[in-house]
């Protein structure tokens, strides 16, 4: 178990890497806002490596963010000094850090001062230059756009963007925190680190995406949210969501057989739906030209009969909840599944298509 120092660990970044050094078995040593000089050189002395995450990006008066992104970091080299060994040293310094405002020019500075470190006692410093970091337990209206327009999307308040076509480069957070753990196991090098993938957008569709996730849970619907920057954006925009939101109802069409819901629609992979059926019942009776089904019996026993249309051939499948097995219906055989237990039958079922009341492709037919 190594001992890790986090500077700014009660913030954004600083929280997540802490969740997940922690689940890693290490001891994270913290050091906040608050903690005065004699807690840096204690943590230090006794820490193992430090990732150094405090600064101020946001300050009220300009000339802060020389006195506290150089501050901090003068503070952490006399505290490696003061411990008489190198100590592994991580630093989030900004994509702008080469740029000529009072923020960049602070974190160049910082920069500077822990490369003069690293010449100075031997403390492996690596250097990560993060452009617009975004993800869970971001603070919204402070200094993060994908938060703020999470926060008041999933709230229904308005978001302000005056320059939509704005370009926007992100990194996610746990990509960030992944950069960081694989340093802390890996060479001890000195340099600058590359954290990827970089997602290079616009303000404006970032914007729009967020917004969309909202249209799209009022509708029951999901976009392609397994991959990439819509994977991220999907992710951070779910853990925004305040606790009253964390559950939605969804439509119940019940009659004397069972009942039937539909639980979740995709624009390029069906749809998702469940079924009950009570002793007895069958439910079914048609066949489709194109579109194919997948059922799952997670409860009860079922009968599935199929015919096809044109030769007459007859198939029968028996299936248990107690024994999990996909039940594919075939277009051009027709089919109906019947409960054939004493307890209420409960299906899963998924679709290739999203069911479209104008062209149905289901055609009601005997088996």
């Amino acid at each position: 178990m190594a001992q890790i120092a986090v500077t700014g660990a009660d913030g954004f970044i600083g929280r997540n890497l802490a969740v997940r050094l922690g689940e890693l078995g290490h001891n994270v040593l913290p050091l906040v806002r608050g903690s005065e000089r004699r807690e840096w050189f204690a943590v230090v002395a006794g820490a193992d490596a430090v990732v150094h995450l405090a600064g101020a990006n946001r300050p009220v008066d300009p000339a802060d963010f020389m006195s506290i992104n150089l501050g901090t970091a003068d503070l952490l080299a006399d505290a490696i000094v003061a411990a008489e060994r190198p100590v592994h040293v991580i630093y989030a310094s900004s994509s702008r850090s080469t740029e000529p405002t009072d923020y960049g020019r602070s974190k160049l500075a910082g920069e500077e001062r822990l490369e003069a470190l690293a010449a100075q006692v031997g403390s492996p410093v690596h250097i990560l230059r993060l452009p617009n970091v975004f993800g869970k337990w971001a603070r919204p209206n402070y200094n993060s756009a994908v938060a703020t327009f999470c926060h008041n999307v999933s709230r229904d308040l308005p978001i302000r963007i005056h320059h939509p076509a704005s370009p926007l480069s992100l990194v996610y957070i746990d990509d960030v925190v992944e950069t960081i753990v694989a340093l802390l196991n890996g060479p001890t090098d000195s340099g600058q680190v590359a954290v990827s993938p970089i997602y290079d957008t616009t303000v404006g569709a970032v914007a729009d995406t967020i917004a969309g996730f909202r249209r799209d849970r009022a509708d029951n619907l999901i976009d392609s949210v397994g991959i990439g920057l819509t994977r991220a954006l999907y992710s951070t925009y779910v853990a925004s969501l305040p606790v009253t939101e964390f559950s939605y109802p969804i439509a119940a069409h019940s009659d004397p057989r069972g009942s039937f819901s539909e639980m979740l629609k995709t624009r390029t992979s069906g749809q998702f739906s469940y079924f009950t059926a009570h002793p007895g019942v069958t439910r079914g009776g048609h066949y489709h030209h194109s579109k194919t089904e997948k059922f799952l019996i997670v409860h009860g026993r079922a009968r599935f009969r199929f015919r096809h249309v044109v030769t007459g051939e007859m198939h029968a499948i028996d299936v248990s909840g107690e024994r999990p097995e996909i039940v594919e219906t075939v277009p051009g055989w027709a089919h109906d599944v019947t409960n054939i237990g004493d307890t209420p039958l409960i299906s899963l079922l998924w679709a290739n298509e999203i069911f479209d009341r104008g062209h149905p492709d289901t055609i009601a037919a005997k088996v």
